[in-house]
């Protein structure tokens, strides 16, 4: 295996370990030799390919990113962005779907304050500054801003707290109420209506 295959591929394992991980811990809930562990590696290791675990979080963070379920490309192109995205968010929250690492990831790391700056410095630069570039009229940053805590909020009550009238609801109920509520903070793309 030539030596870039073989970085690569200690590179993929580590970042696999520390997805793992702090899915199920949280950042202050795991230290970087038990990701090492996980990864076959030693610690230096860890630390000399991320820097620290700092900077493993913060590429654990974006490699949680990069294929968007909400915002997916196939999503952003709908005729009725408004009602695709609810349509992925009941989706992604049915019953019997395992919450998505990324979302566990912050939901676990939030009381940390290290991990809650790294996370919303990736959150800015990928998922808001995608849904600011969706949103119609005034006040983007904001109005993208209430769209991911939206999605946040209903994946937490629907899948991890499990809310009756969220979880037990049908899903073309939940769509058909979702669908009004992402439509008022994207404005109307096709038309450039706030």
């Amino acid at each position: 295996m030539k030596r870039s295959a073989k970085a690569e591929n200690t590179r993929a394992a580590i970042l696999a370990s520390a997805r793992r991980a702090f899915a199920e811990h949280g950042y202050d809930g795991v230290g970087v030799r038990a990701i090492a562990a996980g990864g076959g590696v030693t610690a230096m290791m860890v630390n000399r390919y991320f820097g620290s675990k700092e900077g493993l979080f913060g590429e654990v963070v974006a490699d949680s990113m990069r294929d968007p379920i909400i915002l997916s490309p196939d999503n952003l192109a709908a005729p009725d962005i408004a009602r695709a995205f609810a349509e992925a968010l009941v989706d992604l929250t049915a019953s019997g779907e395992h919450p998505l690492d990324g979302f566990l990831i912050l939901f676990r790391s939030a009381s940390s304050d290290t991990a809650a700056r790294i996370a919303r410095e990736r959150i800015a630069a990928a998922h808001h500054a995608t849904a600011s570039r969706t949103i119609v009229g005034n006040h983007a940053a904001e109005r993208a801003g209430l769209l991911l805590a939206l999605v946040a909020g209903f994946q937490m009550m629907r899948q991890m707290m499990k809310l009756d009238t969220l979880a037990d609801a049908e899903p073309k109920l939940l769509i058909d109420l979702l669908t009004p509520l992402f439509a008022a903070i994207l404005g109307n793309p096709a038309s450039g209506d706030e």
